[in-house]
């Protein structure tokens, strides 16, 4: 079992930055691959960046490329998303997830455990 607790969020004007924070807690850290979802109002939950074992490959969804990064410390059992010149339409309700396996992918149901979540409001 994993336990995953995200923290960060918040209210930012758009062009500013965040960094959400997920610890883990549980089986040890590194043998999971780490993801970060996200769920606005109305819409699906959606992929926004994954990260392999070793934080060697990284994965991001076309709409944050180039402004968001994923990457993790295995000692601290954390994974981290720093955000940077968001944009109102990132607003959304943000899952960091995780599963078992080397291979980092793109849909929620290969994930198997699944933090609370930490609101990020982008205002315009």
């Amino acid at each position: 079992q994993v336990q995953l607790v995200e923290s960060g969020g918040g209210l930012v004007q758009a062009g500013g930055s965040l960094r959400l924070s997920c610890a883990a807690s549980g089986r040890p850290f590194r043998t999971y691959t780490m993801g970060w979802f996200r769920q606005a109002p109305g819409k699906e939950r959606e992929f926004v960046a994954a990260i392999a074992l070793s934080g060697g490959r990284t994965v991001y969804a076309d709409s944050v490329k180039g402004r968001f990064t994923i990457s993790r410390d295995n000692a601290k059992n954390t994974v981290y998303l720093q955000m940077n010149s968001l944009k109102p339409e990132d607003t959304a309700v943000y899952y960091c997830a995780a599963r078992t396996t080397a291979i980092a992918t793109l849909r929620p149901s290969d994930y198997a455990y699944w933090g609370q979540g930490t609101q990020v409001t982008v205002s315009s």
